[in-house]
C-alpha cells in the first residue's frame, strides 16, 4: 500500500515536497516512481528511482527543478518540487514497480502498485 502527503496549492515559483509512506512489502524490492494528471490530461510520468536510490530519472519540464528520492530505512520516497509553475498543476501518485524500466515515459503499465494521489495547485 503507498500513501502520498503533501500535496497543496502554492503560487508560481514557490516549492511543495510529496512524500509517499509503502507498507505491507518490502520496499527496496521495488523501483518508485511519481506520476501526475494534469487537469483534462493523460496521465503522465515524472521521476523514478531504482531500488537503491543511486539512479534517477526525469521528465524533460521537471528536470532541474524537481528532485525524487527515498529512504529505505523509513520506506518512503519523496519529491522535492521547486520553482513550481502553473503547468505542473496535477494530481500526484506515487507508484512502485518490481520491474526494469528502459522507457519511462511509457512505464506506467509496468507499476503495478498506486498510491490514492494528492492534489497540487499552483497558481500564477
Amino acid at each position: 500500500q503507498l500513501v502520498e502527503s503533501g500535496g497543496g496549492s502554492v503560487q508560481a515559483e514557490g516549492s511543495l515536497r510529496l512524500s509517499c509512506t509503502a507498507s505491507g512489502d518490502t520496499f527496496t524490492n521495488y523501483a518508485m516512481a511519481w506520476f501526475r494528471r494534469p487537469p483534462g490530461q493523460e496521465r503522465e510520468f515524472v521521476a523514478a528511482i531504482n531500488l537503491s536510490g543511486s539512479d534517477t530519472h526525469y521528465l524533460h519540464s521537471v528536470k532541474g527543478r524537481f528532485t525524487i528520492s527515498r529512504d529505505n530505512a523509513k520506506n518512503t520516497v519523496s519529491l522535492q518540487m521547486n520553482t513550481l509553475k502553473p503547468e505542473d498543476t496535477a494530481v500526484y501518485y506515487c507508484a512502485a514497480t518490481v520491474f526494469s524500466i528502459t522507457d519511462y515515459e511509457s512505464s506506467a503499465p509496468l507499476f503495478g502498485i498506486w498510491g490514492q494521489g494528492t492534489q497540487v495547485t499552483v497558481s500564477s
